[in-house]
């Protein structure tokens, strides 16, 4: 958010920056019209190359949400979760996907990303379940779910990877893991924390990671417990395997009971590893604390002291309408603010911190090399209806103008609508493929 008080001229060409050049706040553009007048003349065959005034709305990079969970998302209606634990949503998801058809996953998929972009995102990294204990043809039946579905959705939104090994999974087909990563995921995940075995378990997936040349996206100490701490294990074996820079760790809940000379020291190390780190909010304000009478922990990891350690930290979405967090929607903007709640960030400068937590760090933790707003990288940008980081985040604007791969897929006119036919297609077929149904709970 440097120079927030300049006005800026920016020029695309074949979907790539050409030209990023401060103007005077008064410069007049000879033909340029509003969004709201270009909106309404898109299609009508209007000759030349269009100059569109922004009237000072904020354009920022696509929001790139670096965890997700798209083949859960909208399963609530066929899984539930009463005790609203994380150990009851594992269990009652594990218990149900054997019964999930491909195409039905794929769907998920698609609807979960659509809506996402539809708010803004262009980049996704999503874990997938992996559910070895069922079969080995349960656990393939995601990937080959997810593997279609990216490539689908590929000129639209582009989509990461990552199965997730089950925990304890050194007794299992491991052979399984490595089918997932010739099939051409992006990377491998876990949750090394559930299992009674993690420090061989986090070997194990530093083994394949180093052979299939990938990075390490692993859920890490997501409980209220302080003492749980697979995250030194991680630190050190990313330093001593030398792929610092390549290892993700999510959550990190159990930073947020430790004394502050614990999570202090605990965050050097992840700092001198060269981690990288996300955050969810949202999901870990909804799941943790649960067995605490009052007061009760909330779980949401030290995301200021993380951030000020230099350690590159994004906030993301988690999950989506499904049994282990029953909301979202995959806006990034709610979830930023719901992290300046939760992290009491909410001074000018916290507010910047919060929008590059959704844009160029997850963009860093990604791998993304040219998601800046920079000559000759690409375009991918989401305008908002606001003129500054306060008014964004006091309305989260639902009138949002989203460019993605080359060509605007979302333009807020009258009515928020689908610009690219058959991107309108494939949400109206998603959509109806995952629908919301009358699902009767259990009364206690």
């Amino acid at each position: 958010m440097e120079d927030e008080e300049c006005f800026y001229r920016l020029a695309i060409r074949d979907g790539s920056w050409t030209q990023i050049q401060k103007q005077e706040a008064d410069t007049a553009q000879p033909g340029a019209v509003s969004l709201e007048r270009w909106a309404s003349a898109l299609g009508a065959g209007e000759s030349g190359i269009p100059v569109i005034d922004l009237e000072g709305k904020i354009l920022l990079p696509g929001f790139v949400d670096a965890h997700m969970h798209l083949d859960k998302s909208f399963s609530l209606t066929s899984v539930d979760n009463l005790s609203g634990t994380l150990e009851e949503a594992v269990r009652n998801y594990s218990l149900a996907s054997p019964s999930f058809s491909k195409d039905e996953i794929k769907s998920r998929i698609m609807r979960s990303s659509l809506q996402a972009l539809s708010f803004g995102t262009t980049h996704i990294r999503t874990h997938l379940d992996f559910n070895l204990r069922a079969s080995r043809e349960v656990a393939l039946r995601t990937i080959e779910a997810a593997l279609e579905a990216k490539e689908a959705l590929a000129p639209y939104i582009r989509l990461q990877l990552f199965p997730m090994c089950p925990y304890n999974f050194m007794a299992l087909d491991v052979e399984a893991i490595e089918e997932a990563l010739r099939m051409g995921v992006d990377g491998i995940g876990g949750a090394p924390h559930l299992s009674s075995t993690a420090k061989e378990d986090i070997d194990y997936m530093f083994q394949l990671a180093e052979k299939y040349d990938v990075p390490i996206d692993l859920h890490c100490d997501e409980t209220d417990n302080p003492n749980m701490r697979t995250i030194e294990h991680i630190s050190w074996k990313t330093k001593s395997e030398g792929y610092s820079g390549r290892v993700t760790v999510d959550h990190l809940c159990a930073l947020a009971s430790m004394t502050d000379h614990d999570a202090h020291g605990i965050i050097e190390r992840m700092a001198e590893a060269g981690l990288k780190a996300v955050s969810l909010p949202a999901v870990n304000l909804y799941l943790q604390g649960r067995h605490d009478s009052f007061p009760v922990r909330r779980g949401v990891t030290r995301l200021k002291q993380i951030w000020e350690a230099g350690i590159p930290i994004a906030v993301a979405s988690d999950n989506i309408h499904d049994p282990f967090h029953p909301f979202g929607r995959g806006d990034l903007m709610q979830i930023a603010l719901i992290g300046s709640y939760a992290a009491h960030m909410g001074r000018p400068a916290d507010l910047r911190t919060l929008l590059r937590m959704i844009t160029d760090v997850p963009a860093e933790v990604l791998g993304l090399q040219a998601h800046s707003i920079k000559s000759g990288n690409e375009a991918n940008f989401v305008v908002v209806d606001a003129n500054t980081p306060e008014e964004l985040f006091t309305l989260l604007p639902e009138r949002r103008w989203v460019y993605s791969q080359g060509s605007w897929v979302r333009m807020a006119a009258s009515k928020a609508e689908w610009q690219e036919p058959a991107l309108a297609q494939f949400w109206k077929e998603a959509s109806e493929q995952v629908s919301f149904h009358k699902h009767e709970f259990a009364k206690g």
